[in-house]
């Protein structure tokens, strides 16, 4: 492995790429650390510090992961990939119903490029919906659990409230767009799959202090435990990430004036895991949706509905939950590669 990356950076062309990417990737990291204007950076950690001796299923761990602990932060990074990804999802769903987005996509590289150019319109979009709602859940310190009423995140200043929080949706929102910016420029320019590098790079950042943290509260044995079974679930995504079924093709012989040519027999090797990991991250921030919902309810007098989206939908050790994980992902899995399917075939099969 070692010798695979000297020689990649021996490669003049391969290893501009590498180092373009690591840049980026330093620019992400350094969004992902730097707070939005109007936040306390004090007040934010000691808001963090406060969350870390309660129960943290609850405190959006989900997205905070992908945003790479950014989120929690509220820096420029905050809401991380997390609008693009979801914008994706409605841009796939609505190519099944709606006619003219299921014809840009039989249209090939110039419709995908209309169907990436709505793509991009739509998660800013978003990005305005859930900045304003994250910025209001940190306001009202419900997005720390109501743990840090003594340590406001977005203090007062001289200035009206409402330009402070209308300049913090717009620094986020912002900062949305720039992560879009940079993935493609990884895809280009970089070594590909720039959305999936920087979904990797966020949840990459926070396996430090997740680790450490296990090692604090569980002790060495579990903490070596628990990187033996990462290390072996590694090696068998690796594995089946490269697991190929190979479709077998024979070639018929021909007579071209005296010479025999043909009668060789191929492969058409076809990935068993076509979809990757889309439709995992697809079906976790779908099966996030409730819990930011239930944000906005009242938590003094729930009612039923309430109750259950809390107690089975939202836990991840409820059977509804771990259900319909499952299920969502089948669904996804499935969508995607028919999807894919689809666009390889030429308009007129």
């Amino acid at each position: 492995m070692l010798s695979a990356f000297l020689s990649a950076f021996r490669t003049p062309d391969l290893r501009k790429k590498l180092l373009f990417t690591l840049g980026i990737i330093a620019v992400y990291r350094l969004g992902a650390t730097l707070p939005s204007p109007g936040v306390s950076f004090a007040n934010v950690q000691a808001c963090i510090d406060a969350t870390k001796t309660a129960d943290t299923n609850g405190v959006y761990t989900l997205l905070n992961l992908f945003s790479g602990g950014a989120l929690l932060q509220l820096s420029v990074f905050a809401l991380g990939i997390m609008p693009y990804i979801t914008a994706s999802i409605i841009l796939q769903l609505l190519t099944v119903v709606i006619p003219r987005l299921e014809q840009l996509k039989k249209e090939g590289q110039s419709g995908t490029a209309k169907i990436t150019q709505y793509t991009r319109y739509l998660t800013l979009g978003l990005a305005v919906l859930q900045s304003s709602a994250f910025v209001a859940l940190a306001r009202s310190g419900q997005l720390f659990q109501n743990r840090c009423d003594a340590f406001p995140v977005i203090p007062p200043t001289k200035l009206p409230t409402a330009l402070t929080l209308v300049v913090l949706v717009i620094t986020m929102t912002a900062g949305t767009g720039v992560i879009m910016w940079l993935g493609e420029l990884v895809t280009d320019r970089g070594v590909g799959n720039g959305m999936s590098v920087l979904i990797f790079t966020s949840i990459a950042a926070r396996l430090p202090s997740e680790g450490w943290q296990i090692r604090i509260a569980k002790g060495w044995s579990v903490f070596f435990l628990i990187l033996a079974i990462g290390i072996v679930v590694i090696a068998a995504v690796v594995f089946i990430e490269q697991a190929q079924r190979r479709i077998p093709v024979q070639y018929a012989k021909r007579m071209i004036g005296r010479r025999m040519y043909g009668g060789t027999s191929t492969y058409i090797p076809l990935k068993v895991n076509q979809a990757g990991v889309i439709p995992v991250i697809f079906a976790s921030s779908l099966l996030y949706l409730p819990q930011l919902i239930l944000g906005f309810m009242d938590k003094s007098n729930p009612n039923a509905f309430y109750l259950f989206i809390n107690d089975y939908v939202i836990n991840p050790t409820s059977w509804v939950n771990i259900s319909l994980y499952f299920l969502l992902i089948i669904f996804f899995t499935y969508f995607y590669v028919a999807s894919r399917s689809t666009r390889a075939r030429s308009p007129t099969t």
